[in-house]
Parts: structure tokens; C-alpha cells; sequence
């Protein structure tokens, strides 16, 4: 197979990763490549700490504490790992304010805004389906108990 040519359950002949018009929004492309950018960003900004961050930071500048407390079951560690992230990512804008004791502040960027945006129209979608997702989970769970299968 050549060089940058990756299989496709769609097309076993493979798929050029180079050719992205061929393949539109075809996830297994980019999913099986080693060290893939979009994978490592989708891992980063669809994580359930960095979604909450981001949600909470919508429109409005918090405080490390602010964010703490108000995620709930996120450690101090795990709260300064996705901010940092968030920040190298140009998500996240920090800043710290020379006073006593230190004062930091998180804000959204423009770019992060744009993501919210994005994450706010999955939030919406989830609501407008929830009836229909829990149907299909009761009649799968049926279904599940039904056959014996576990």
C-alpha cells in the first residue's frame, strides 16, 4: 500500500489521507493514524473536564476557585492539567494579577467561544432526542434481557 494510504472499511483498496476531498468527514481516516492532530484535539476539547471548563467559562471570566467549586469531582491537579491544556490550545486566555495573594483568572479566547458555540449545539441535539435515546435504550435493554446475552 503507498506511503500515507491508510484501509477504509468502505473502501479496502485504502484511502489517501492526502485526499480529503475524496473522503469528507470519513472518521476512520483520521482515527487509525499514529499521532493524528484532529484525534489528539477531539481527545482534548470532547473530555468531560474540558467540556465543563469550557462551558462554565462562556461569557464570563472565573476565578481557579470558582471553577473548582463549581466542577464537581474534579481534583486540583486535574483541574490545573485540563486548564493548561485548554490554555496551550488557545482555548483558554489565563491571567494572573500581580496582588497579594496571586490572583488568576480564566476567560475563553475568541477560538475557544467558537468551540462552545459547537458544544452548545450537542447540548441542544442531546436535548431535543433525550425521549427518543431513552426508548431506544429501554427496547435495547429489553431486548438484551430477552436474549440472555450479556
Amino acid at each position: 500500500m503507498e506511503e500515507g494510504t491508510s484501509k477504509s472499511l468502505t473502501h479496502p483498496e485504502g484511502t489517501k489521507a492526502a485526499a480529503p476531498a475524496d473522503h469528507d468527514n470519513d472518521a476512520r481516516q483520521w482515527d487509525v493514524r499514529e499521532g493524528c492532530e484532529v484525534r489528539q484535539i477531539l481527545d482534548r476539547v470532547a473530555d468531560k473536564w474540558s467540556l465543563l471548563a469550557i462551558a462554565l467559562l462562556d461569557r464570563r471570566v472565573l476565578r481557579f476557585t470558582e471553577l473548582r467549586r463549581e466542577i464537581d469531582g474534579i481534583s486540583q491537579r486535574m483541574l490545573t492539567v485540563t486548564l493548561r491544556q485548554l490554555e496551550r490550545d488557545g482555548l483558554v486566555r489565563r491571567t494572573v494579577h500581580p496582588v497579594v495573594p496571586p490572583r488568576v483568572d480564566y476567560e475563553l479566547t475568541p477560538l475557544g467561544v467558537t468551540l462552545h458555540d459547537t458544544i452548545q449545539a450537542l447540548v441542544t441535539w442531546t436535548e431535543e432526542h433525550q425521549t427518543e435515546i431513552a426508548a431506544a435504550r429501554a427496547a435495547y435493554d429489553e431486548r438484551d434481557t430477552e436474549s440472555g446475552t450479556p
